[in-house]
């Protein structure tokens, strides 16, 4: 199978995710979150599929999460807004994101990620 991996080239941890997956023999699609950022339908497809909290996809440690005073919205903004906001920029987006047909890792913790391994 071949993943979707959302990233931002400049990210530390998108970067070891990158290599985790090449050392693994992970098929996988590069994709910039800035640059090509999921769209609102994206978004809520993949929400849908990760069984995940709306809250989990934002990048919390983010510049612009903190700017954009998010922790309050998060709190008070229903699915459809908080998906509205998330599809404005990728640097809203927790990364990197793999996107498989049976699952959707948020983030890179290496342990979830054993599952990849072939």
């Amino acid at each position: 199978m071949k993943y979707l991996f959302l990233n931002y080239p400049k990210c530390s941890t998108c970067v070891k995710a990158k290599k985790w997956l090449e050392e693994n023999g992970v098929e996988f699609e590069s994709r910039h979150i800035v640059e090509n950022n999921p769209t609102k339908e994206e978004l809520k497809e993949y929400l849908k599929r990760s069984g995940q909290p709306i809250k989990k996809f934002f990048n919390t440690s983010g510049i612009l999460y903190r700017e954009m005073n998010l922790k309050e919205k998060v709190a008070q903004n229903n699915e459809n807004e908080l998906l509205e906001i998330l599809s404005t920029n990728g640097m809203l987006i927790k990364r990197p994101l793999l996107i498989g047909d049976n699952k959707i890792f948020i983030g890179f913790k290496e342990k979830e990620w054993e599952v990849l391994k072939k």
